[in-house]
Formats: C-alpha cells, structure tokens, sequence
C-alpha cells in the first residue's frame, strides 16, 4: 500500500516527513484529527527497522490519541511524532533542535510531548524554539514527566474495573500483573502496593524489576518477560510497548481483564472480539491510560496539578461509562470506547 492510500485509509489530516541533514534528524509527525483543538501527542524516539515501520506507528499512535482525547472529554485532537534512531547513540541537542523547527512549522496544528525515548529535557530543549510542546519542566510552567499522571489514571481505571466485575473497587487482595516496570509500571506498582494488591511484575530490564521489587521484596513476584500475560491473576496490566495481546497470546491468558498503560495493546482489531469470547474484560487502553495527556493538556491552561489530578481522577467514571455501554449494547469495550469518540467528534463536525 503506498503511503498515501495509508494516510487516507486512516483518516489523517496531514503527515509531515522531516529531514536534517546536518543533525541526521529523520522524523516523521502525523496529524490524525484537529476537529476538537490541535493535535497533541508525544514524540518517540526509537530505532525503527526502516521508514515503513516508523511511519505505521506514527499513524496507528495518532489515531488512538484523537480517541483518547475525544473520551477523556479534551478540547485537543490526535497526532503523534516519531523520530527514527537510538536515544542513546543519535540524540544530540541539534538533532532535538531541528525537530522543534519541524514543529514550529506546523504553526501550532500540532503540540508535542514526552514518549518513550524523549524526556523532560528534550521538551525543555524544543521550548527553546518553539511553544507548541507540554511535559516541560515544574520551573518552567510545565507538568514534567506524564509519568505519574498516567499510573495515577490507572489506579482509578483499576478501581473501576474492579467495581465493576466484583461490586467493590477495593483491589485489597486483588492480584495485579505488571508486564513492564519502567517509568508507568513502577509508579503503578507503588500505587498498587499502598492498595495492599498482590503485585506480579516482569520486565526485560532487569535493573527496573530490581527498583521495583526494592520497594517490596516480601510482597513482589518476578516472572518471566514472555510468561508474564500467562500467569493466573485478577488483572493483566501490560506497560510496556504495543502488540502484546494478540491471537498468539490470547487463548493463554489467565486473567479476568486487562487493565494496562500501554498503548495500542491489541494486535489487531479483530483481537478485541476475541478477547470477549475469552470471557476477558479487555479496558481499552486509550480510555484508561489517558492520564498522561489529561495532565500535559492542563498545561495549556496554566498548570494546576490539584486541577489535573482532580480530572484524571475522572477516569474512573469514564471506564466504568464504558464498560457499562459495551454491556448495554452487547459490544465489546473497544467498540463501545470507539462509538463515544466518534459521537463527540460528530458533534464537533456539525
């Protein structure tokens, strides 16, 4: 498929390639959605196999944060940014500065963030030349790293789940699986733990598991990487990168739902239905990890973090509202998430 049938296939407004030669910088930002404010998303920094892969993941990541937005009640729209190479060896403060010229060029249709592979000093960087970035530093004006907003919002997504399926949103007792403990898993884990949950962890970062089971040792279990969606619990909560639930893993889960800060979780779409035959309560991940942008979105309003908190606090009504509808409709939670999206944009439209 070329790549402009795959930008209309998804209904993107607009995608821009960027090129620096000097730098070396290779971007590539789409804007899915700005009919409810300007597109706003993090960039990701990460050494993609080639240029087709990189540009899938800014087109699908896009998509899901036009949604994302429109559930969590935001007068923002979906984009989505990635930069292609190691972090580690390719990041330089020219490579950064010429993505910011790349998003000033935009005129302000599309405002950054935090991703994974970018952090709170880069944003500090691309403030320098250009205002359409949030997730900047406190002594800036900014929020710093979505991080904490984000397990924040999942706690209450948790609670909500829990409330839902067994009548008491306490997770005292309940058994959580982390798959990826770094910057989300880790707060999430802390939040668990003062829940007094059960906490199973994995990650292929043995040095993050080692931090998180620090906190705990005596009321922390380590599991395999690639065992870890398979192990008997209450709730599946995958943090790491995308793709993890798919017809491959599926049929070995051993979960009641899945409640998880990762984005895009499903491999496919088809893969929703078929979590919902399993007889697993699949929360879609663009409703329940929303907390990261709710955050950075107050940023635009002069940052309150009692305010931003207050309002990520809400995602609890927001994913039980959902699954309440998928109910009521006999459709799966992705479809019903999906339907309360596309309702608000509507609305927008006319």
């Amino acid at each position: 498929m070329s790549v402009f049938s795959r930008v209309e296939a998804g209904g993107h407004e607009e995608v821009l390639f960027c090129h620096d030669h000097a730098s070396g910088l290779r971007a590539i930002i789409a804007v899915h959605s700005t009919v409810l404010g300007p597109a706003l998303g993090g960039t990701r920094f990460r050494p993609y196999r080639d240029e087709d892969e990189a540009l899938d993941d800014a087109l699908r990541l896009s998509r899901t944060m036009t949604y994302k937005s429109a559930v969590a009640g935001l007068g923002l729209g979906g984009g989505k940014a990635v930069v292609l190479g190691d972090p580690q060896t390719d990041r330089t403060d020219a490579l950064i500065k010429a993505y910011a010229d790349c998003i000033a060029s935009l005129g302000g249709r599309y405002i950054t963030a935090e991703d994974v592979g970018t952090t709170e000093a880069d944003m500090n960087l691309i403030r320098e030349i250009t205002p359409f970035v949030t997730g900047v530093s406190e002594d800036r004006g900014g929020s710093g790293d979505t991080s904490p907003a984000t397990a924040y919002g999942l706690l209450h997504a948790l609670r909500a789940v829990a409330a839902h399926l067994w009548g008491d949103q306490s997770l005292a007792g309940r058994h959580v699986v982390i798959s990826g403990v770094g910057k989300v898993g880790s707060h999430l884990a802390e939040h668990l733990l003062e829940e007094s949950a059960r906490v199973t962890v994995a990650d292929v970062d043995d040095d993050a598991v080692k931090r998180v089971v620090a906190l705990a040792p005596d009321r922390i279990d380590v599991v395999a990487p690639g065992a870890a969606h398979a192990v008997p619990c209450d709730v599946f909560s995958p943090c790491a990168l995308g793709g993890v639930l798919s017809r491959e893993t599926i049929p070995e889960l051993r979960t009641a739902a899945i409640v998880g800060g990762a984005n895009n979780q499903l491999a496919d779409p088809s893969c929703a239905a078929l979590l919902d035959a399993a007889g697993v309560l699949y929360a879609p991940d663009f409703v329940v990890n929303a907390g990261g942008v709710i955050n950075v979105a107050d940023e635009l309003a002069g940052y309150n973090r009692e305010r931003a908190w207050r309002r990520i606090a809400g995602i609890f009504d927001t994913t039980l509202a959902v699954v309440g509808r998928a109910d009521a409709d006999r459709v799966t939670p992705e479809a019903a998430a999906e339907r309360l999206a596309e309702e608000r944009l509507d609305a927008a439209r006319r």
